[in-house]
């Protein structure tokens, strides 16, 4: 190096980078110079001179890319995976409701500390969620150093007090924790969504957001009953409802929106109301497809979300963007129905739009925060090594992420997690399922010794509570 060189953190060398900028660039041997949280130099390695640093990284055979942006999760419900599965979608909410109502705050932390595990570890490095008890969701985003939009949720369920002691509470820890952790937690109320809070604690939601400065997470026209309802009861849809109410404008991240026909789409637009496409969960409980390329055609904003696990039941954002890509091309029986490249810009830079942070995130650009991850393309189902957009999309797996950086730091190399003990989050997570389900009455065992045949040694011994929950809700 030259005496006149610049000292900076991190250097990442020898890697195809996918930009997502607004020219969608890919360098073939490029380099990403990192100092401090932010990216100050990205070019083929002919051009990246004059620095020497503290650390490098040789991304010899990998792709690197923006960090993948998950615009809508419950992250707590890591511990409600597989509890609800085959059932239903109508009697989704019961099931999950018998159970929740019982969550503690250090559940929904234990929770959230293995959501970040999975999500750092497929690809993850920024995530909207709207749950309870956010306060212990923090600590679980600070010790794994992701970054997150959070907020408290807000569900009335035709119990005013109830609904102004969660707004109150939703507000507070907006105010809490906005802009936080250099800026890696930002903040919006949670209003559940139409069916339950009413009209006037969604208006007083707005007004309050509007004077924290903070927006509003939602889920909108996602139910099959909920059109049906709404019109019923308001005599509009989901979308005008909230219009008329004064709730949309450019800071409403809408989870969902199935059910929005074309002048609901003309609103959107007008009020740059954003979209969280989730379309795993909506394909599990036998849901309609979101019009999403009309969505898309119309501009508006739309990111790609995971949902909870206890509807999706996973984070990996890998294979959702897959899904999404499979399902609208089948849908609309057109394999040009959004490409690989449009894939990849929701599940990046349309996912920051969503969230308000594009001038932080989203893209490889001088002057972004340093949020990248690396994919190791060096394996059979990625080769030949080609068409990187197309293999992400169409090939890779959430494990082929080798290496991910978060606002500068790198939080896994190699396929191992540095800020989590994994084992011991796994640990903590299982002990937090089955005393959870203790609580409701529910308990599971293990036999030591299965049966030839059985495809697995768990058994439920005294789940009876909860079959029986299931089979009513089933019609048995």
């Amino acid at each position: 190096m030259s005496w006149c060189s610049i000292l900076v953190d991190l250097l990442i060398k020898n890697g195809v980078i996918i930009t997502v900028n607004s020219k969608n660039e890919v360098i073939s041997d490029g380099g990403v110079v990192i100092d401090a949280d932010k990216i100050i130099d990205i070019g083929p390695m002919s051009k990246i001179q004059n620095y020497s640093f503290n650390n490098e990284i040789d991304a010899k055979g990998m792709v690197i890319i923006p960090g993948l942006i998950n615009t809508h999760t419950h992250l707590a419900m890591t511990l409600f995976r597989g509890v609800a599965d085959d059932v239903p979608g109508i009697n989704w909410l019961p099931i999950i409701w018998s159970i929740e109502k019982n969550i503690t705050a250090e559940h929904c932390y234990v929770g959230a500390l293995l959501g970040c595990l999975e999500m750092i570890t497929t690809g993850t490095t920024t995530f909207a969620d709207q749950y309870w008890h956010m306060d212990r969701v923090v600590k679980a985003v600070n010790e794994a150093g992701m970054r997150a939009n959070l907020a408290q949720g807000i569900l009335e369920l035709n119990e005013p007090d109830k609904g102004e002691r969660e707004l109150t509470e939703s507000v507070a820890f907006a105010k809490k924790w906005n802009n936080s952790s250099n800026g890696r937690i930002t903040c919006k109320l949670g209003p559940h969504s139409i069916y339950t809070c009413s009209p006037t604690l969604l208006q007083k939601t707005r007004e309050a957001a509007d004077e924290i400065d903070v927006g509003l997470h939602i889920h909108v026209a996602e139910a099959p009953n909920e059109p049906k309802m709404t019109k019923e009861k308001h005599g509009e849809t989901s979308i005008e409802h909230l219009h008329n109410l004064g709730i949309l404008k450019d800071d409403v991240l809408a989870a969902h929106c199935v059910f929005v026909n074309k002048a609901d789409m003309k609103i959107m637009k007008q009020t740059n109301t954003s979209v969280a496409h989730c379309p795993t969960a909506m394909m599990k409980y036998g849901n309609e497809v979101a019009p999403i390329p009309e969505l898309l055609e119309k501009e508006v904003m739309v990111g790609i979300g995971t949902d909870g696990c206890g509807s999706n039941n996973n984070l990996d954002m890998i294979e959702e963007m897959r899904t999404a890509a499979f399902l609208h091309k089948q849908n609309k029986r057109e394999g040009t129905v959004l490409p690989a490249q449009q894939i990849i810009r929701m599940a990046t830079i349309l996912g920051a739009k969503s969230l308000g942070l594009e001038n932080e995130i989203g893209s490889l650009e001088v002057g972004k925060k340093a949020d990248i991850i690396m994919l190791d393309f060096k394996k059979p189902h990625l080769t030949p090594f080609h068409n990187c957009p197309s293999h992400i999309v169409y090939s890779a797996f959430g494990s082929d992420v080798d290496t991910v950086i978060i606002d500068g730091n790198v939080v896994m190399k190699n396929g191992q997690i540095i800020t989590l003990d994994e084992s011991k989050v796994l640990t903590l997570a299982q002990e937090a399922f089955e005393e959870l389900l203790e609580i409701g009455g529910y308990s599971l065992s293990y036999e030591k010794n299965p049966k030839p045949g059985f495809k697995t040694n768990l058994t439920v011994k005294s789940f009876q509570t909860f079959l029986k929950l299931q089979q009513k809700l089933k019609g048995g």
